[in-house]
C-alpha cells in the first residue's frame, strides 16, 4: 500500500524543516542559492567540500541541520530528460531513504513551471521507493508511512503519479519473489485476486485445454514441469470505455516463465542464477493493467500471460523435435533454452485472433539484447515506423529508454529448416535479438506489433526513479503508449 500523501501549495518554513525528520528540497539550477530554509547550513556543508552551488545540478548534497533533521538539496536542470530528472532525484532521495525513514517531507522551490515538473518527479520517485519489495528476512524493512509535499499542489492529487508508483510496486513485487512462491499455479491464484481489486475480467487456458487446442509450442515448454500448472492467462480491462466509442483494444502479452533451468540445454549455475526474473514480462504487463485501471484510462486492454517453468525432465522437450503451433506453422527445436520464444508464439496468436488494434509483448528474451545493450535500456521492435516513433515518444515522456532495431527479412535465411517450417534459432547465436524478433513475427499476422526485449528489467544500483535493481522497466513506457495513441 503507497503511503498517504499530503500537499501544501505553501513553500516549506524553516518551522516546517525544523520539525521534519528527512527532507528532500529540489532547486531549479542556478549559480545562486536562493533564501530558503536551512540555506547558511547548506553553504558552509559546500564550502567546506570546495564546491560551486550549481555542483547540486550533478550531486545533492545532505546537510545535518542543528535540530536534527537530514536535509538533502539538489538542483534539476532545465533542459533534463524525464530520465535525468527521475536519476537526479532518486540519488537525492536515496541520501534518505537509507535511513529507512518513517515519513517524508519533500520540498520545490521556484516558479509554478519548475514547481510542477519537479513536484511530479519528486512525489513518483518517493511513492516508488516508499514500499520494501517482498522478502523473507527476519527482520522486515520498514515502508515509508506518510509524505508531504510544500511548494506545490496538483488539480488531481497525483492521480498519475499514483497509478505509476503502483503498478511499477506490482510488477517488482512479482518479479522478486523466489521460484518456490511464485509457481505458475500460485500465480494464477494471484491474478484472480489481482482481477478482483481491479475489476478485470480473467480467462484462463490451462494445458489439457491447450493441447487440445493444437497450442504445441507452448506445451512443449510446459510438459516438463510435473506439476502441470502452466496456462496461459487472459485478463481484460474494459472499465475505462463506453460501449459507443468503438475505439480498438490494445493487446499487451507478456512472457511468463517463472523458472528457467534451460532444459535439457541446462544453464550453468552463474546464467540460472535469477532465473525466477524470467517472468518479468509477465508482470510489467499486470503493472500496466493494474497503473491504467486504477487512472481509468478509457481504453480497453488485453492483458495475456504466458505461464510455465522451463524444467530439465524425461518429459521435456529436446532438440530436433518438431513443433507444431497453434497457428499451424511447424518449427524446429533448436536450443530448449530459447523456450521465450516458444511459448509467446502461441500467446501472440491467440491474442492476435482477438483482432486488437495493436500488440506489444514484453519478455526478458535474448542474451544478445543485454549484450547490445547493457542493462540501463531496453530494446524494441515495430512493425511500421509510425509505431516505432510513437514508442520513441512513449520512451522520452515516460524515463524508460529504448533503442529500436530493425528486423529486415533477409535475417530469415538463419531461420531456415530442412525439416520444419521454421527453426526455433540458430545454434550460432549471432543477432539473437532479431532472430527472435523474425520468428515471432509468423505469429501476429498483419497486427500492428510492437515487440520489447527487456534487457534494462534489472539494473544494479536502480535506474531512472526506481532504487531496486528489478526495477519495473516498461510500466511507465507502456502507460506514456497508451496515453500518446489516444492523444
Amino acid at each position: 500500500m503507497l503511503p498517504k500523501l499530503t500537499e501544501n501549495k505553501q513553500e516549506i518554513t524553516a518551522k516546517t524543516l525544523e520539525s521534519a525528520s528527512y527532507a528532500l528540497l529540489l532547486l531549479p539550477q542556478s549559480k545562486t542559492l536562493p533564501e530558503m530554509p536551512g540555506s547558511a547550513e547548506l553553504k558552509a556543508a559546500m564550502k567546506r567540500r570546495d564546491l560551486k552551488v550549481d555542483a547540486l545540478a550533478k550531486s545533492p548534497v545532505a546537510v545535518q541541520l542543528p535540530g536534527g533533521t537530514l536535509a538533502v538539496y539538489a538542483m534539476l536542470k532545465a533542459d533534463a530528460s524525464t530520465f535525468e530528472t527521475h536519476e537526479q532525484v532518486r540519488k537525492a532521495l536515496a541520501l534518505l531513504m537509507a535511513e529507512h525513514p518513517k515519513t517524508l517531507t519533500l520540498a520545490v522551490i521556484g516558479d509554478a513551471a519548475f514547481s510542477a515538473r519537479a513536484a511530479e518527479a519528486a512525489v513518483y520517485t518517493a511513492l516508488v521507493n516508499a514500499v520494501p519489495l517482498p522478502a523473507r528476512k527476519s527482520k522486515a524493512d520498514v515502508p515509508v508511512k506518510s509524505v508531504q509535499l510544500f511548494g506545490h499542489k496538483s488539480t488531481d492529487g497525483f492521480t498519475h503519479a499514483r497509478a505509476l508508483a503502483e503498478g511499477n510496486l506490482l510488477a517488482r513485487s512479482l518479479t522478486v519473489q523466489g521460484p518456490d512462491e511464485l509457481t505458475p499455479g500460485a500465480y494464477r491464484k494471484r491474478i484472480k485476486a489481482l482481477a478482483k481489486q481491479y475489476g478485470w475480467s480473467v480467462e484462463e487456458f490451462a494445458f489439457d485445454k491447450l493441447k487440445k487446442m493444437g497450442a504445441g509450442a507452448f506445451c512443449a515448454v510446459a510438459q516438463g514441469s510435473p506439476a502441470k500448472d502452466a496456462a496461459i492467462v487472459r485478463i481484460r480491462w474494459d472499465g475505462g470505455r463506453g460501449k459507443g466509442k468503438g475505439s480498438k483494444t490494445v493487446a499487451f502479452v507478456g512472457k511468463g516463465i517463472c523458472f528457467d533451468t534451460g532444459g535439457h540445454n541446462l544453464k550453468p549455475a552463474k546464467y540460472m542464477q535469477g532465473m525466477h526474473e524470467d517472468m518479468n514480462g509477465s508482470a510489467v504487463v499486470l503493472g500496466i493493467l493494474a497503473a491504467a485501471s486504477k487512472m481509468k484510462l478509457p481504453v480497453a486492454l488485453d492483458g495475456w500471460v504466458a505461464l510455465a517453468e522451463n524444467h530439465i525432465s524425461p518429459q521435456a522437450y529436446r532438440q530436433n523435435e518438431v513443433i507444431t503451433a497453434l497457428n499451424g506453422t511447424t518449427i524446429e527445436v533448436v536450443h530448449t533454452d530459447a523456450e521465450g520464444r516458444m511459448v509467446l508464439a502461441d500467446t501472440l496468436t491467440l491474442a492476435a485472433k482477438g483482432k486488437p488494434g495493436l500488440i506489444a509483448d514484453f519478455a526478458t528474451l535474448t542474451g544478445s539484447m543485454h549484450y547490445a545493450l547493457g542493462s540501463r535500456m531496453s530494446g524494441l521492435f515495430a512493425s511500421s515506423s509510425a509505431l516505432a516513433h510513437h514508442a520513441s515518444r512513449a520512451a522520452t515522456a515516460s524515463g524508460e529508454r529504448i533503442v529500436v532495431f530493425p528486423y529486415p527479412g533477409d535475417y530469415d535465411s538463419s531461420l531456415d529448416s530442412t525439416v520444419a517450417d521454421v527453426k526455433q534459432c540458430s545454434m550460432e547465436g549471432e543477432a539473437d535479438h532479431i532472430l527472435a524478433t523474425r520468428f515471432l513475427s509468423r505469429f501476429v499476422g498483419d497486427t500492428p506489433w510492437l515487440h520489447m526485449d527487456l534487457s534494462g528489467h534489472n539494473c544494479k544500483g536502480g535506474l531512472g526513479a526506481v532504487m531496486s535493481d528489478a526495477n519495473g522497466f516498461g510500466v511507465a513506457w507502456g502507460m506514456a503508449l497508451l496515453q500518446g495513441l489516444q492523444g
